[in-house]
């Protein structure tokens, strides 16, 4: 599932690497360009409410796994674009899949992370992950340095979108009931659970994304079009090798570690005005992507955890598509109106997490 994931992310994140600037080339604003990615993460985060149910009834996780990441072909499909309306259909498109598949697959990775260490098994994962997501950029990077533009520079992630596909079917066929690795226990999910969600939502909607980042590298002339893929394979080396590190520490100290997210997120907006802080973006992802789904393992039992996975990323869904859209309104005003908004609404965030321990502490919730 790791090479699955790595593969994916050659393709998707390669073509989001740009996807800012590409937009602003069709002609599209800054608050349109909010709108796009916020709604884009938006609908694919909160169809994943919908999918997690369907994979706790159904238990067909291969399946809706599968059918999730075919849609990474409309990236390829980018290629075909030469008006912003028809590239942001694409572009939702692709995050509906995600929000398709990721569901069962973070429960498929539950499953197999249960007695390696919930934080190491999705740390080892995002690790390969953000593999995948260093080298895409570089692909468009060097698409556009031979001349090539963006529409040829998306055809070419054609070739890791069959690659992927390919591997998603043999681990299907090599393990093809997952839930086997960890026992069933009586579904719940606690209130601890839903303050989590809300926690979730309100970090979230303080982080700014990388395509509004690239959309001002462009505009303000702070680096050259043909090194803002590299600026963004740079945060995904940067997630890569700080995934693992905060996979253990997870499994340490448990919920403690969810203090980094606001803390390091009031930090991305430096990348406005150097991109060397563009390292921030990429811890903030790797916190994000291992900490958050080991702790929705260790909070909720087998039964409902494909719900309360897909609870999550509509929690994450509403709080980027609300984020995307206020940052993207704010900055077409002043960028001194997105300091405030994303320092105001971190702080907001850390006060959910001195809530969220001290209900876990006395709960005695307890991580592996």
């Amino acid at each position: 599932m790791g090479i699955v994931s790595l593969l994916g992310d050659m393709t998707y994140e390669g073509a989001r690497s740009v996807l800012g600037p590409f937009l602003a080339t069709l002609g599209a604003r800054a608050f349109t360009l909010g709108l796009i990615i916020g709604f884009a993460e938006f609908a694919g985060y909160g169809f994943r409410l919908v999918s997690g149910y369907i994979v706790d009834r159904s238990r067909r996780y291969w399946l809706t796994t599968f059918l999730g990441y075919s849609l990474i072909l409309a990236i390829p499909l980018l290629a075909l674009a030469y008006d912003w309306r028809i590239a942001a259909i694409l572009i939702i498109l692709e995050r509906l899949g995600k929000g398709i598949r990721t569901p069962a697959r973070d429960t498929i990775l539950s499953f197999a992370t249960k007695k390696v260490g919930r934080g190491l098994g999705f740390g080892i994962h995002e690790a390969l992950d953000q593999i995948g997501a260093f080298f895409g950029p570089i692909v468009i990077f060097v698409a556009l340095c031979l001349g090539l533009g963006y529409h040829l520079g998306f055809a070419i992630l054609a070739i890791p979108t069959t690659l992927l596909l390919a591997v998603l079917a043999y681990a299907s066929f090599q393990v093809p009931y997952p839930q086997k690795f960890e026992e069933k226990s009586v579904s719940k999910l606690s209130k601890v659970f839903w303050l989590y969600l809300i926690f979730i939502f309100l970090s979230v909607a303080g982080f700014i994304n990388f395509q509004m980042i690239s959309y001002h590298f462009k505009l303000a002339k702070i680096v050259s079009d043909e090194l803002i893929p590299i600026s963004y394979a740079i945060a995904m080396g940067v997630d890569a090798a700080f995934a693992i590190i905060v996979g253990k520490l997870y499994d340490k100290v448990g919920f403690k570690t969810l203090v980094l997210i606001p803390t390091l997120t009031v930090l991305i907006p430096l990348a406005f005005v150097s991109p060397i802080a563009i390292v921030f973006y990429g811890l903030v992802m790797a916190v994000h992507e291992t900490i958050m789904r080991s702790a929705v393992a260790d909070l909720v039992d087998v039964g409902k955890r494909g719900t309360a996975y897909g609870l999550l990323n509509l929690a994450y869904g509403l709080g980027w598509f609300f984020g995307s859209s206020a940052i993207g309104f704010l900055y077409d005003i002043s960028l001194n109106f997105v300091w405030i908004y994303v320092v105001c609404m971190e702080i907001l965030a850390g006060i959910l997490i001195i809530l969220l321990l001290r209900y876990v502490t006395q709960l005695q919730i307890s991580t592996p």
